[in-house]
């Protein structure tokens, strides 16, 4: 039998403080009974001699501090995890909300998960084609990676995550690839549009969905990537599949966050966020990789909007620390009616040289993406000199590269919302491209490949 209390001595925001307790452990589970029998439930945030403040997910409206009666369960927040999960869809704490039945749980774990020790971690190598040009060819994604995007708000980043998660696939395998997607204070609008894409384009056959919405419990928005790379690991390690995260808004996450710090009257850092943030973030982006001996993986896309675009912010910053590159959207190229807006210049993967080449992807992969890079930094350079001094004032080579970098914005970064790009594609739109730019200007690509994929483009030569 559980030992009961009444001695709640506070209560601020979501916290609450519980007096002359015994052998309270951190992260312990907490049910609390309101005098109506209503039951929540919570955790132990910080555990005292004789006290413990308990976070509640429910939110503490209501409690009357001399009759609610609390208990402590001796357990920490554990997820039940079964294949039958996907094609499932639920809410911030694990619960279906698609009006399936309960998911008989094969196993029960941690939400906290357990660190990878990084002797086993195997070095990510294996591209996966996400059918987005400007991230396959310019920014690619290796399987096991921590790849962010930076957007902004208006930015069509929603749109792009679903894309993302009905196009991705490791290529040259057969083994399973599985989504977990998790969407963190997000509004009804936004939460219907990504489930009714994920039904209409079938997606959701290897997909499991975590929805916390804007009106959610803030405690539950802090629950919700846990229990999504829960999934995850179990479908990568316990399972063996290729399992892709995508996170989404971190930014929503790092408030609700600054507000239970707040509650806590802690000391703020940063723009008012706490000063653990940095640690914080890091347990949920380091949950991705790959184990040694273990076929299965986790690669992760975290979305964050940065506030007034500002990559200096705390969020965009420190997640760039922690990552291995970022994907950022621009939203210059928005205005022009560019979908997806990336801005190609500012975007970098890290392990990008890992995970391209022969037998990956193709032996021409490395030098497109330098030529590419260039000439487009290059062409947007001319751009801005034509500004200050008018196009009369450009060179012709200037001005053909101008032109490229005017073609690459419309033809390889601008597709549709729905047109999927293999990466053979991708890499022959960059070749057509290039018979814009005199052939001694391309300095980036090697004879042998010049030979055997430029010729073979349909498309005008450079005037």
């Amino acid at each position: 039998m559980l030992k009961e209390y009444r001695t709640i001595s506070e209560v601020a925001g979501p916290l609450m403080m519980v007096d002359k307790v015994d052998a309270v452990q951190y992260d312990e589970l907490v049910e609390v009974e309101l005098p109506g029998g209503e039951v929540r439930r919570g955790k132990v945030l910080e555990a005292h001699t004789g006290r413990a403040l308990v976070q509640l997910f429910e939110g503490t409206a209501g409690i009357d501090m001399r009759r609610t009666k609390v208990r402590f369960l001796g357990k920490v927040i554990e997820l039940g995890v079964s294949e039958d999960m996907l094609g499932r869809i639920f809410d911030g704490f694990g619960t279906p909300i698609d009006g399936g039945p309960r998911i008989l749980a094969e196993t029960r774990l941690d939400i906290n998960g357990n660190p990878i020790n990084p002797f086993a971690r195997a070095y990510p190598s294996e591209f996966i084609q996400t059918g987005i040009s400007a991230i396959d060819c310019m920014n690619p994604l290796v399987r096991g990676q921590k790849l962010p995007i930076f957007s902004g708000s208006g930015l069509p980043h929603s749109q792009m995550a679903a894309q993302i998660a009905r196009q991705a696939k490791v290529r040259g395998t057969t083994e399973p690839f599985a989504v977990v997607f998790a969407a963190m204070g997000i509004t009804f609008e936004e939460a219907n549009y990504f489930i009714t894409d994920f039904r209409r384009t079938g997606a959701i056959e290897r997909a499991v969905l975590f929805m916390n919405l804007s009106n959610d419990p803030v405690i539950e928005r802090i629950a919700t990537p846990r229990m999504a790379l829960t999934t995850a690991e179990y479908l990568a390690y316990e399972k063996g599949m290729h399992v892709l995260v995508i996170l989404t808004d971190m930014t929503n996450y790092c408030e609700a966050l600054r507000e239970v710090s707040a509650a806590r009257k802690e000391v703020p850092g940063r723009r008012g966020y706490p000063g653990y943030m940095y640690t914080d973030l890091a347990t949920i982006y380091e949950r991705a990789g790959r184990v040694q001996g273990k076929p299965g993986s986790i690669t992760q896309i975290p979305i964050l909007t940065m506030p007034e675009d500002d990559k200096t912010h705390p969020i965009p910053d420190l997640t760039g620390y922690i990552t291995e590159g970022q994907v950022i959207l621009g939203r210059e190229l928005h205005k022009k009616g560019i979908y997806p807006a990336i801005n190609v210049s500012l975007s970098l993967s890290r392990l990008k040289d890992k995970g391209i080449g022969p037998d990956k992807t193709r032996e021409d992969h490395a030098d497109v993406l330098n030529q590419l890079s260039d000439a487009y930094d290059r062409g947007k350079e001319a751009r801005e000199l034509a500004v200050v001094l008018g196009e009369a004032a450009l060179t012709p080579a200037d001005r053909l590269f101008f032109k490229f970098a005017d073609e690459f914005e419309l033809q390889f970064v601008r597709q549709g919302e729905n047109v999927e790009r293999s990466i053979e594609e991708t890499l022959d739109i960059g070749w057509r491209l290039m018979k814009i730019i005199p052939r001694n200007e391309l300095k980036r690509v090697s004879d042998e490949h010049v030979e055997k994929y430029l010729n073979r483009q349909d498309a005008p030569a450079a005037d």
